[in-house]
């Protein structure tokens, strides 16, 4: 699956495009690559998209809440059972998108977009917020099942 995770330079978040490769029966998403952006529109809409939609904002808000264990990461040495932290990434955008294929072909595919609310303005993300955003999208498409 090719996930395209972007740090923007001058602000702390990123974008995630996920294209969606294969059929998603549960969701009535069969036909998944097209010729032209256009054809692509009539599954954004379709209520089969839109239920995907509507799990994968349960999905990622599940992680951005509890994210998954880096090796890594020192922060998961001293786990917090209170939850008094405030939640260090959020959820600024969750939409469908248009994803341009290898063969001038178009699919559906998820289009994301995370911050560090904390994060000094006009800062890229830390490293550490990075490797976060990854281990969050891979657990996601597992856990939805897109790859």
């Amino acid at each position: 699956m090719s996930i395209h995770i972007s740090p923007d330079a001058n602000r702390p978040s990123a974008t995630i495009e996920i294209p969606l490769e294969n059929p998603l029966p549960d969701y009535d998403l069969h036909q998944l690559e097209h010729p032209t952006p256009r054809d692509v529109d009539a599954v954004l809409v379709s209520q089969g998209f839109r239920d995907l939609v509507d799990d994968a904002r349960g999905v990622l808000m599940e992680l951005l809440a509890h994210p998954p264990l880096q090796a890594t990461s020192p922060e998961n040495a001293n786990l917090d059972f209170t939850h008094s932290a405030p939640l260090p990434l959020e959820l600024t955008q969750l939409a469908g998108a248009i994803c341009p294929g290898d063969d001038e072909s178009y699919r559906p595919g998820l289009w994301i977009v995370l911050q560090d609310p904390h994060a000094k303005p006009g800062t890229p993300l830390p490293p550490m917020a990075q490797e976060r955003i990854t281990a969050i999208v891979h657990e996601f498409v597992r856990r939805l099942q897109l790859a």
